[in-house]
């Protein structure tokens, strides 16, 4: 078995659809494919179960949250790479070939990302070369192997010994952060990160997400980041970073209750001023 695709599946049914009809014409290359469901409550199992088959379908009581949910099945895993997809995303029918081609030639990578291209074709950022608050640090990612620091979750492929070896996701990430996270932790061990130009996926992005108010994924994101931030960074370096969060959240909040009488778009402003006295409430301890 070449590669092993996980899928974490929550409420995207239709997207979950075209994402396995387009990985049935990746047929140059042995692969199996695993849908973890987090207890949507859509017909994407209905979908799965009735229309394709050949996937192993693991249905979950509860949203366990994506690194969860995908070690679930790493032990079940039996291809030499591993493949985490995102439900909202279609493959070209070369894109697995080319990654394992890609990975098979660079031993020295552990991770890779795909070329990411939104659904009208244009690209999407989907390569990082730093990590969240990384010029504040002093030290903490000198010994980190490559310049790539993460590549978009959307795609990644990573060797299943080495995934296995470092535990797979950490689980103290539920949604945002734990792509970063693996890609620090492969780094750690010695691999560098990779960008395949030649497999292309297309992404619709945020799909799961598309019924929670923007505050509300402001802040799981913003959480996600201080997670990171408290398992990798030293905590003088976090300090630095609560301490330049709150003085630009603090002069953001004052220059925009400054403007509120001149400008229009209430509901806009208002998001913006959500934002800011979020992050200044998280930075003030």
């Amino acid at each position: 078995m070449d590669v092993s695709i996980i899928i974490v599946s929550y409420n995207t049914s239709f997207l979950l659809q075209e994402c396995l009809a387009s990985l049935r014409l990746s047929t140059d290359i042995k692969n199996e494919v695993f849908v973890i469901d987090n207890c949507s409550i859509d017909n994407s199992v209905q979908i799965v179960a009735e229309k394709f088959s050949e996937a192993r379908l693991v249905v979950n009581n509860e949203n366990k949250g994506f690194g969860v949910a995908s070690n679930q099945v790493l032990n079940d895993c039996r291809g030499r790479y591993i493949v985490f997809l995102n439900p909202d995303t279609k493959v070209k029918p070369d894109t697995l070939k080319n990654a394992v081609t890609f990975m098979d030639a660079n031993q020295h990578i552990g991770l890779a990302g795909a070329k990411i291209l939104n659904p009208d074709g244009t690209l999407q950022e989907s390569v990082s070369y730093r990590y969240p608050g990384e010029k504040f640090t002093s030290g903490e990612t000198e010994t980190l192997k490559g310049n790539i620091a993460c590549v978009l979750g959307a795609f990644m492929i990573a060797r299943k010994k080495l995934i296995t070896t470092i535990g797979g996701f950490d689980e103290d990430y539920f949604l945002y952060g734990e792509d970063q996270d693996l890609a620090w932790r492969i780094r750690e061990k010695g691999f560098c990160i990779g960008y395949i130009e030649g497999s292309e996926v297309f992404h619709w992005g945020g799909q799961s997400e598309a019924g929670t108010p923007p505050i509300a994924l402001f802040e799981k994101k913003i959480k996600a980041e201080y997670l990171f931030y408290s398992k990798h960074y030293k905590s003088d370096t976090i300090a630095r970073i609560k301490r330049s969060e709150k003085l630009k959240a603090l002069y953001r909040l004052i220059t925009l209750s400054m403007t509120m009488p001149f400008i229009r778009n209430r509901i806009k402003l208002q998001d913006k001023i959500d934002r800011y006295r979020l992050i200044y409430d998280m930075t003030k301890s």
